[in-house]
């Protein structure tokens, strides 16, 4: 039996198409600059995003980490949500590595930072303070559900921080995912901030790296960071072919995966003692929470999902986050509701 994986979108292996393109993709040394297939997968995030350059990273983690040591010194501030992925999930890179100072400010339940949040946790001018350099937004917001965050908050948040003087960052591994929830290109969602990383190895499917945009100048600061963090690839055109097919190719598709996750939700929103939680189904993820008095934990379920062929993540005790992505089929939907009201209800 094949597994149905709902554990994440990370989990997607290369469609047929970008196997074939990686096979051929022609190469050179990237260090140098010297990978056409690279180059090409720039040129071509550079322009769908809106931006002057962009880079390839092995990763969203480096992409986000190498952007934010871009913008910053060490002993810099940095402004971020508290349920921000480069809070809670990224090795306290920022502070290791950057000697930067994080200032987490509430994220809303829609994903959002309150405006007036946003002000007040800009430092004023004093000795005792670190200087405030970096805003950083994220959209869609993963651990607030999934949601996309509007164009019209993104700019509102912007201004804000741009008035006071600080840079603003876009972690937009899924953002992507935002635009296609909200109908808009993507560079209608990104004009606002300075610098935007974007993963390619999510929904849009390729099997590695991300993607970094900004002006020529950020970018090449960006190229000697991702050097030094050791991520600097030598025929990584193997690598890009992947990420040209799914800029072209995946993105229209999401839409899919956003109807399969209001499907799986529906379903499951029928089984007494589960409960839909984060405002799901939010673009591809469903978050779901059982019944403590079922009297199994999400521990219990999850093996039980197991043996059943259905892999899902755990949030929390008896909390559940399920990604749909391009390797979850329609057909995949019953099977997985019906595995959840045999491990619940059994």
């Amino acid at each position: 039996m094949g597994l149905i994986d709902l554990r994440s979108d990370t989990v997607t292996f290369p469609t047929e198409k970008m196997r074939k393109a990686m096979a051929e993709a022609e190469l050179g040394d990237d260090v140098y600059g010297e990978d056409p297939t690279v180059n090409r997968l720039q040129s071509i995030a550079a322009e769908r995003l809106g931006k002057e350059a962009a880079l390839f990273v092995p990763s969203g983690t480096m992409g986000n980490l190498a952007s934010v040591l871009a913008h910053c010194g060490r002993g810099d501030e940095v402004i971020m949500g508290d349920c921000a992925h480069t809070f809670l999930y990224e090795v306290g890179g920022i502070s290791a590595l950057g000697g930067l100072h994080p200032h987490t400010i509430p994220n809303q339940p829609d994903g959002s930072l309150l405006i007036e949040d946003i002000q007040n946790a800009v430092r004023v001018d004093n000795i005792h303070f670190p200087k405030s350099r970096l805003l950083i937004l994220e959209n869609t917001q993963n651990r607030c559900g999934g949601v996309t965050i509007s164009r019209e908050y993104m700019m509102a948040a912007s201004k804000i921080a741009h008035d006071a003087g600080l840079a603003v960052h876009l972690d937009g591994a899924r953002v992507f995912n935002a635009a296609v929830d909200l109908s808009l290109p993507v560079d209608k969602l990104v004009d606002m901030v300075d610098s935007v990383m974007f993963c390619l190895s999510k929904g849009l499917c390729a099997p590695v790296g991300s993607v970094i945009c900004g002006t020529k100048d950020f970018i090449e600061k960006v190229k000697r960071i991702r050097k030094q963090l050791g991520g600097g690839m030598r025929q990584a055109g193997v690598l890009a072919a992947a990420g040209i097919v799914a800029l072209e190719e995946m993105v229209d598709r999401l839409v899919d995966d956003h109807e399969r996750a209001k499907s799986l939700s529906k379903g499951l929103q029928s089984i007494p003692g589960i409960q839909l939680d984060k405002g799901s189904p939010n673009t591809n993820m469903v978050y779901i929470v059982i019944d403590q008095a079922l009297g199994i934990n999400a521990i219990r379920c999850q093996e039980s999902l197991r043996k059943q062929g259905v892999l899902v993540g755990i949030t929390g005790p008896y909390h559940f986050r399920l990604v749909c992505h391009y390797w979850i089929r329609d057909e995949d939907i019953p099977v997985v509701i019906n595995a959840f009201q045999n491990a619940i209800l059994a």
